[in-house]
């Protein structure tokens, strides 16, 4: 058992979010197999309420030309809503990741047209060939979310033991118009995010930097009764 442990410890540990694929595709067994092994995730009441909609190929570049010109103007509509601020540990954290990804790839503090480049990216998939955009149903609310949020964790995973790079892309969901006009997305659906995927370019300065997380201290609190 200790065994399985560390395997699945150094999948976690490697896993990064990609921000820079090679133009190289992914097979579709390979796809299929990432898929089948997240499928085991918990889920509430076994509902398995996820679905992928997979673009790849031309398909791939046309929503993202799309999304990139839509992002140009500053248009935003997620269906569920994006925080209102951060504060706090959580200001520190995003504030810090950010910075680490600017530095890395050389965008200087204050370069608004420089980070407003790196912002696009988002929008471009970092390149990746292939892109896939996870909804929930409506009438499910959070706890659609919370198993879909389990099984984009699964994904990742299983994708790393097989090599393929990721980044889950909360983003993307803020172009909700465009993509359901584009992927033809079910009305009684609400999207949630996309996982971008593919094989890193291991030598783009944006994959040279990792995140760090909070020791175990600060997430465990044991309960000790009066």
């Amino acid at each position: 058992m200790l065994a399985q442990f560390e395997t699945l410890n150094a999948l976690l540990q490697t896993r990064y979010s990609c921000r820079a694929f090679l133009d190289r595709p992914v097979a579709h067994s390979d796809i299929e197999k990432i898929v089948e092994a997240a499928q085991r995730v918990p889920s509430w009441c076994n509902a398995q309420p996820w679905q992928l909609i997979l673009c790849e190929g031309a398909q791939t570049k046309m929503l993202a030309a799309a999304l990139t010109e839509a992002a140009k103007e500053g248009l935003q509509a997620p269906e569920i809503p994006f925080p209102e601020s951060y504060s706090g540990k959580y200001k520190h954290r995003r504030s810090t990741c950010g910075w680490q990804l600017y530095e890395a790839v050389g965008v200087a503090k204050g370069d608004r047209a420089a980070s407003r480049q790196q912002m696009l990216e988002n929008y471009r998939f970092f390149n990746a060939p292939q892109v896939a955009i996870l909804t929930i149903p409506k009438e499910l609310g959070a706890y659609a979310a919370l198993d879909a949020g389990a099984f984009i964790t699964a994904f990742t995973l299983a994708a790393q033991a097989l090599g393929i790079a990721t980044i889950a892309q909360a983003a993307i969901a803020g172009m909700a118009p465009i993509l359901r006009e584009k992927l033809q997305i079910e009305a009684d659906r609400d999207i949630l995010c996309a996982v971008s995927f593919g094989y890193e370019d291991k030598h783009h300065p944006a994959n040279a930097f990792r995140t760090k997380r909070a020791g175990v201290q600060e997430v465990l609190r044991w309960h000790k009764p009066d």
